[in-house]
């Protein structure tokens, strides 16, 4: 599958490609290096990615397709919607869909594109930092949500 692999304040992270759309990012880097050059959707991501980091890009645009059941890609969507520096509960989440906070957590932990799939702005009903799926955990989350100047208590 294309991948490109890249460097960011968080670590390392791969993303990568099927058939014009992003499907994944992983933190760290892929195992096996890609042999064909970035393809300019994967280029595109880096440069995102890239400003983003760089506090130059508050909303990702680039053709999403996570693999997940019709639920999760609900949540995922929901997802979508928080704006930059803005959190929403899982309740929340739960509430906009009729389902129950728990599944909605399962939902985010199954997140194959995080970050441009915004799971760490996902908080629990009293605003704590509770579970992250990526990079070093909740530790992660909280960086993200201090890059985009959410205050984290």
């Amino acid at each position: 599958m294309p991948h490109l692999s890249l460097n960011s304040p968080l670590g390392p992270l791969t993303v990568f490609e099927d058939r014009g759309a992003v499907v994944a990012v992983e933190w760290g880097r892929a195992g096996t290096p890609d042999p064909s050059s970035p393809s300019p959707l994967l280029e595109e991501a880096r440069r995102q990615l890239d400003a983003y980091f760089d506090g130059r890009l508050k909303a990702f645009d680039l053709p999403l397709h996570p693999a997940g059941s019709a639920f999760r890609r609900a949540v995922w969507g929901q997802m979508l919607r928080i704006p930059y520096g803005r959190t929403r509960t899982y309740g929340d989440i739960a509430d906009a869909l009729m389902s129950a906070p728990r599944a909605v957590g399962g939902a985010c932990a199954a997140n194959p594109i995080p970050i441009i799939v915004p799971c760490h702005r996902v908080v629990s009903a009293d605003g704590r930092m509770i579970g992250y799926s990526g990079g070093q955990g909740i530790e992660t989350k909280i960086q993200l949500l201090k890059l985009e100047g959410y205050l984290v208590a």
